[in-house]
């Protein structure tokens, strides 16, 4: 009769003990997630893969750093965000570095990085989401993709990004404005669709 929270407690804490195969739970229960919001964030499928990979590595070596009585997944969601952040940090650097010299091959953009060559399966329409998700800031880029992607509540997103409930409110609304500017659709398009 315990709950899902409950039984993750006990495996963060057996996790926090040692134990390997406890944190493996974690992995398996987390790792499409983690994929999925690297993707999004970072717009290239095997860095998605190299840094949700990395978060976890990470993860595992700082366990104990959970406080008792903390959720794992809003913990783990600030590595991974670092992780995606400083990327993309360093692959801006990387092309303005390449800019000023003839020897270095050119790194896409972040605008090239949501192109419909990077999601080719997917049909028209959603390159053109794709896209303009791709030219929002980080923050509204987040909030997207937590709630229409993974489906998150807004209180999950709220713990997740460590702000409260209005705050996430105002920033899909914000987001939702934008993504409407940059798709031209007006009223009864399908971004009003999206709850």
């Amino acid at each position: 009769m315990t709950s899902v929270c409950q039984e993750e407690t006990i495996v963060l804490q057996r996790c926090q003990r040692g134990s390997s195969e406890a944190f493996e739970v974690l992995v398996n229960k987390y790792m499409k997630d983690a994929y999925f919001i690297a993707l999004g964030l970072v717009g290239n499928r095997e860095d998605a893969m190299d840094l949700s990979q990395e978060a976890f590595v990470r993860a595992y070596r700082h366990i104990k750093d959970v406080k008792p009585g903390r959720k794992f997944f809003p913990w783990f969601y600030q590595i991974l965000k670092n992780l995606c952040i400083s990327h993309l940090r360093k692959r801006r650097y990387r092309r303005a570095s390449s800019l000023n010299s003839e020897d270095c091959p050119e790194v896409a953009s972040t605008d090239d990085c949501f192109s419909p060559e990077e999601v080719a399966s997917r049909n028209e329409i959603k390159d053109k989401v794709w896209q303009a998700i791709g030219k929002l800031d980080e923050k509204h880029r987040e909030v997207i993709i937590l709630r229409h992607f993974k489906n998150m509540s807004y209180d999950q997103i709220a713990e997740a990004l460590f702000c409260n409930k209005g705050t996430v409110t105002s920033r899909l609304y914000y987001a939702r404005k934008r993504l409407e500017e940059l798709l031209g659709t007006g009223k009864g398009g399908f971004i009003h669709d999206m709850p």
